[in-house]
């Protein structure tokens, strides 16, 4: 697998779900072209933008041009950046100014932000009204290869992330790789992590590219688009096959059951960014599978090696403030995995891996020995 020698024209990624199918449009200066696609899938739609204080400063007005351009009126909603919007509190804002804007059945919600935005807005497009239809238009490098697309939206409770929620597929997914030149260093780092989980969990031949070509990526070069693409074919693929996570999608959440209890355990904050969760979580699944004999140490180490290179945190001790708030402390950490939303009847599904490449789902593994594990962890 080789990187493309230039830009190439937008790519057009389908998610196939029947009557609920719909595209994924890639590439740099797709945003432009939104009013055009709202108005050719809904002649005569009302909008109304949800976004972020810091997306909007640099795109919510080109969205409202593109929009207005295609004479479709649009409201907008602006939230506070961060999980801190992922909330009770961030869901009832949302909602309640949706109703004031008059957004009925027929209209649409657009997510214009990373990850938090479009949980949050497509969650509230889910219960408005019983369910009304929305658009996509991640600005972050994990919302775009990750969270816009499936369909899965949400908020966070106190007692763990993303408990409550709703699967609710979107009506189009435009990700413009332009947007993704404001973000700093860290934020794309931490979206990266999410493009590594899809080498790591189904695809070797990726992974190796992107061992050769992550800094092309990094640089906004063409290997970001393709990465990119190649991000959203494997969860398209796998989302399709399992859309309400029956089964097969459940390998999505590589990384994730470690990760999202570092996340509560850091109080969903910005001393650990989800994808850096999730960077930390797939190599503790990574060095979990080499303990059970399940991969050799030498692939686990690769996994390691591989996030470590691009600047992700690797270990529980690069946590900022790691002895705080129970992170060394495996009891709390196995209580907060416990109310994992992927925990049944009880027991902890973990997503481990066979070889690089091959994840699978384990709903059998002894908690102890978890515990076990993540004590050693926790001692370095």
């Amino acid at each position: 697998m080789t990187a493309p020698l230039k830009h190439s024209a937008d790519i057009t990624v389908d998610v196939a779900l029947g009557d609920r199918a719909y595209d994924i449009v890639i590439g740099r200066g797709v945003l432009e072209t939104l009013g055009a696609r709202v108005a050719a899938l809904r002649p005569g739609v009302r909008t109304a933008i949800v976004t972020d204080r810091t997306v909007a400063k640099h795109w919510l007005e080109p969205t409202e041009r593109s929009l207005a351009g295609a004479g479709i009126p649009t409201s907008r909603i602006i939230v506070e950046e961060g999980e801190i919007s992922k909330t009770y509190a961030g869901l009832e804002k949302v909602s309640e100014a949706l109703i004031a804007a008059k957004i009925e059945r027929n209209d649409l919600v657009i997510a214009l932000g990373g990850g938090v935005v479009g949980d949050l807005a497509g969650f509230a497009a889910a219960i408005l009204r019983r369910g009304v239809d929305f658009v996509q238009a991640p600005t972050s490098l994990l919302a775009q290869v990750d969270s816009s697309v499936g369909g899965k939206t949400g908020i966070n409770s106190p007692q763990g992330k993303n408990l409550l929620g709703a699967f609710h597929q979107p009506l189009l997914v435009i990700a413009d790789t332009s947007v993704l030149d404001t973000l700093s260093p860290r934020q794309f780092r931490a979206g990266y992590a999410e493009v590594a989980k899809y080498g790591v969990l189904g695809d070797e031949a990726f992974f190796a590219w992107l061992d050769a070509n992550h800094a092309d990526i990094f640089s906004g070069g063409a290997a970001r688009e393709h990465a990119i693409a190649t991000s959203c074919r494997a969860k398209a693929a796998i989302v399709c096959r399992d859309e309400r996570e029956n089964g097969e999608r459940a390998l999505l959440n590589l990384g994730h059951t470690f990760g999202h209890a570092l996340e509560a355990a850091t109080g969903f904050s910005d001393r650990l960014f989800h994808g850096e969760g999730v960077a930390i979580g797939m190599v503790l699944a990574a060095e979990f599978s080499a303990q059970l004999g399940m991969i050799s140490a030498a692939d686990a180490a690769r996994v390691e090696r591989h996030l470590a290179s691009v600047g992700l945190p690797t270990h529980l001790q690069d946590i900022a403030g790691f002895t705080q708030e129970g992170l060394a402390d495996a009891d709390a950490l196995m209580a907060l995995m416990a109310q994992d939303k992927k925990v049944k009847r009880g027991k902890l599904t973990f997503i481990l891996l066979q070889a690089i490449g091959r994840a699978v789902v384990a709903n059998d593994v002894e908690p102890a020995l978890v515990r076990d594990f993540l004590q050693q962890k926790l001692s370095g």
